[in-house]
């Protein structure tokens, strides 16, 4: 634990400006940034020239330190027009420039269409580059492994890639790639994203309180931003070798003099390729293409084309320990996504994007197969002791989304922007589920997707249906320092034939050029859907049959933040939050008919009575009978850009955090509630080759449902009555009781914590075509707990199995190495 704290520590205190003294470079570039029309020094902008990156201070101000030479300086700040210079400087010069940067809405010189949006003014918002996401210790190229270590986000498992973000579930968040809503943003069961961050610009990640433009989720959003390919260059290409994945991304302009540029790349796993070969079985595998076009039809008018085609394919078996302990996995996962977006700019006060899209998931998940489960046995020392148990489940889920997204942006007198628009999705999903296994291996909620004795043992729904919105919000500015912006949304879902009306506000206070307050607030509505079955943790019955009139979820949002630029690319935010949910969908309990018909099925002597399943159970029959609440404080703080040519870059966040439901007559801890979070991400630049990065989390554990007791387990014989299991010697086997709905969550993970080290090196510096990395996940080999495995072994001092509790469900440690090579002819 102390070498974890002062890892920590040393990477705290290296964020702070001049906390890591920068080496002395042979010329110097500084200056200052400022509006072109209105003078006004602009802070937070972005001057980069090869490796090194710069931010302007309040002031404006900047400096970059660089070896003698030919540099291509880029100064990039949101809603203004991109500005590039190359300069030559000669050794020890100084230079002083002042760059004046045009806003988009006033002039538009060059085709670049975008909507008039001014810099990030809500709070909860984190801008995530895509840097970041290939340079960040431990989190394998992963956009949502970086986004874990943010404030406020929890990744739901270790392995994972499933987001839960200030007490909201994973189907509460909301994923939107160039316009076009996705369903399912990973791959590999969630070890890897959907997302290559070799072709995109940036992600945005908003915690809560997001605009009106967005909806039906409840929770957060994710904005992902694809990248064109570069205009410049007639062709060029990378290539990458990663934990996981090799990928090959070619780029350039379009042929034949056509105004525009294309990107394309292709990533597939490597691994299986040698393996399955050794092993005899297919192992999980992805691949995907993905492609985009970019047509600059005249100025001020874009179109632009995108698909992407990925496939996933497992096709396992395996032999147990025990004779006979067999088992057999299949699963097949097809994503496509076809886009076609028009982006036009009427003049200097208008614009218009029109986005279509078509996208299809299927994912199909088989296992049949005989195992011997730890949980279930006789007390005896003998190979007999756990009977096999069969176990066959079969899943195919469907989501078939055709939509069409139009947006509109309005530039009015004195810089009011007003922002309109809609969007209509029509919807083809549905499940088939098939599940035979013994109900007495159960989770602690009935309706949970891992196993829960409420599981219908066949389900067949498919539901055609269709959502759309409309909004509208207005961003103005009210005094000099203080900005609003109210807006409203309508959503309605035939899936319910219920509308919701959505009011939302954010608003920024400048107290001084340094210090902002920033507050946001507003209702979210998340309507039913086989759709949100891919990220969600709990199965109900969508039929129509099934559907007794629910009920749209909703939530309603409070945030409040502080911000403070601690000096030159250095950000500090202090943040406070307030969530409540209301009408969520849950599995109802058992009445007291379906309790008394299950009970009935048990034949068990009036000495094993107590080994009856009394309690009633968590079904997956629907109702909006849940509530919750969640409320806590983020602490923020990054360094963006290192001082001169090597420094520390990175940030830290700490969470204060609480989130509880009420369900079943009951309050109790959410899931995902962890009420402590430590993050701190550094990356320290040795030199133009070397760079030494650290991802260091220590964490409160999640809530858990302990066994309580043990109970003769049951098996059904001939006359399909329920009977006590006994092994081949006639012995009673017994298996864990984790009690009814009062003991929900009413225990707890231990403390979870974490280092992951990567070393990257470029043989010819930071203008050479090669970098090379090593990563260390998990490099203390901490045996953290994902899960609190039951176990029942035999106990010579009893008549019954003794209980025993193990770790399980984490990372150990995992060492890997990649690279990354460019190609430009």
């Amino acid at each position: 634990m102390w070498r974890t704290a002062s890892v920590a520590l040393l990477f705290t205190v290296g964020l702070w400006p001049g906390a890591a003294r920068a080496l002395a470079a042979d010329a110097q570039v500084r200056g200052r940034v400022l509006d072109a029309t209105t003078s006004a020094p602009l802070a937070r902008v972005t001057i980069a020239a090869g490796d090194q990156q710069a931010q302007t201070d309040a002031g404006g101000r900047f400096e970059l330190r660089l070896a003698p030479g030919e540099w291509r300086v880029t100064v990039v700040a949101s809603g203004y027009l991109e500005f590039e210079e190359r300069i030559r400087l000669a050794a020890n010069e100084v230079r002083t420039l002042e760059i004046l940067l045009v806003h988009r809405r006033a002039y538009e010189e060059r085709v670049e269409v975008v909507a008039p949006r001014a810099p990030v003014e809500r709070p909860a918002t984190i801008p995530i580059e895509t840097r970041q996401v290939l340079s960040t210790a431990g989190t394998g190229d992963n956009i949502f492994h970086v986004l874990q270590t943010m404030p406020g986000v929890v990744a739901t498992e270790e392995f994972g890639s499933r987001l839960s973000v200030r007490g909201g579930s994973p189907d509460q968040n909301l994923t939107i790639m160039d316009g076009v809503e996705i369903h399912n943003p990973y791959r590999l069961f969630g070890l890897t994203s959907a997302f290559n961050p070799e072709t995109v610009r940036r992600f945005e990640l908003t915690a809560g309180g997001f605009s009106a433009a967005y909806g039906d989720r409840l929770s957060s959003l994710l904005l992902v931003e694809n990248r064109g390919g570069d205009q410049t260059r007639r062709f060029k290409a990378s290539a990458a070798l990663s934990m996981t994945d090799g990928n090959i991304v070619a780029e350039g302009r379009l042929p034949g003099g056509i105004n525009g540029s294309w990107i394309a790349t292709a990533r597939r796993t490597y691994y299986d390729l040698v393996a399955n070969r050794i092993v005899g079985t297919d192992l999980p595998s992805f691949a995907d293409l993905q492609a985009k076009g970019v047509w600059d039809v005249r100025p001020g008018h874009r179109v632009s084309l995108f698909t992407l085609v990925s496939r996933e394919d497992t096709d396992a078996a395996f032999d147990g320990s025990a004779p006979g302990e067999r088992g057999a996995l299949v699963a097949r996962t097809r994503n496509e996504v076809v886009s076609a977006r028009y982006e036009a700019q009427f003049g200097a006060r208008g614009t218009s994007t029109t986005t279509v899209s078509w996208y299809r998931n299927t994912d199909r998940l088989v296992f049949d197969g005989r195992i011997r489960p730890e949980n279930r046995r006789s007390n005896t020392p003998l190979d007999n002791a756990s009977p096999l148990t069969d176990i066959a489940f079969a899943r195919d889920l469907t989501v078939k989304d055709t939509s069409v997204r139009q947006e509109f942006g309005i530039v009015a007198p004195g810089g009011q922007v007003i922002e309109t628009g809609f969007e209509v999705h029509r919807l083809d999903t549905g499940l088939d589920w098939a599940a035979s296994f013994d109900r007495d291996l159960v989770q602690g909620n009935g309706s949970s997707i891992q196993g829960g004795a409420g599981l219908p043992s066949n389900l067949s729904s498919w539901r055609p249906a269709s959502r759309s919105a409309a909004w509208i919000q207005d961003r103005l500015t009210i005094a000099r320092r203080l900005s609003i912006e109210p807006g409203l949304r309508f959503d309605y879902s035939t899936f319910n034939a219920r509308g919701s009306l959505s009011p939302r506000v954010a608003a920024t206070f400048r107290l001084d050029p340094t210090v902002r307050v920033r507050a946001s607030g507003g209702l979210f509505y998340q309507s039913p859907g086989w759709e949100k079955l891919l990220q969600s943790d709990y199965l109900v019955d969508l039929t129509p049959a099934g559907d007794v009139g629910l009920a749209s979820e909703r939530s309603a949002h409070i945030v409040l933040s502080m911000e403070k630029d601690l000096g030159p690319a250095v950000l500090m935010r202090v943040e406070g939050y307030y969530k409540t949910f209301s009408d969520l969908i849950t599995g109802r309990l058992e009445t007291e008919a379906e309790r008394a018909v299950r009970l009935s099925q048990y034949d068990f002597p009036a000495e094993l009575q107590w080994s009856v399943p009394r309690e009633p159970l968590i079904t997956s029959s629907p109702g909006n009978d849940g509530t919750g609440r969640a409320y806590g404080i983020d602490l923020f703080v990054s360094r963006s850009a290192p001082v001169g040519r090597t420094g520390v870059t990175g940030w830290a966040s700490y969470t204060l955090g609480f989130a509880n439901r009420t369900a079943y007559g009951r309050t109790y801890p959410f899931e995902y509630d962890r009420r402590h979070a430590l993050s701190i991400v550094g990356n320290y630049r040795i030199g133009p080759r070397l760079d030494i990065g650290v991802t260091a989390r220590i964490a409160s554990g999640f809530p858990r449902t302990p066994v309580i007791s043990l109970r003769v387990a049951s098996v059904e014989d001939a006359r399909g009555r329920l009977v006590p299991a006994r092994d081949a010697d006639g012995l009673l086997v017994y298996t864990v009781d984790g009690g009814g709905v009062d003991n929900l969550n009413t225990a707890r993970l231990p403390l979870f914590a974490r280092v992951d080290i990567r070393v990257t090196y470029r043989p010819r510096g930071a203008t050479g075509r090669w970098e090379l990395y090593a990563d260390v996940i998990n490099a203390l080999n901490r045996k953290n707990a994902g899960e609190i495995r039951t176990e029942l072994q035999y106990d010579p001092a009893s008549d019954r199995p003794a209980l025993i509790e193990t770790r399980g469900g984490a990372i150990p440690r995992l060492p890997s190495i990649g690279l990354r090579v460019r190609f430009e002819p």
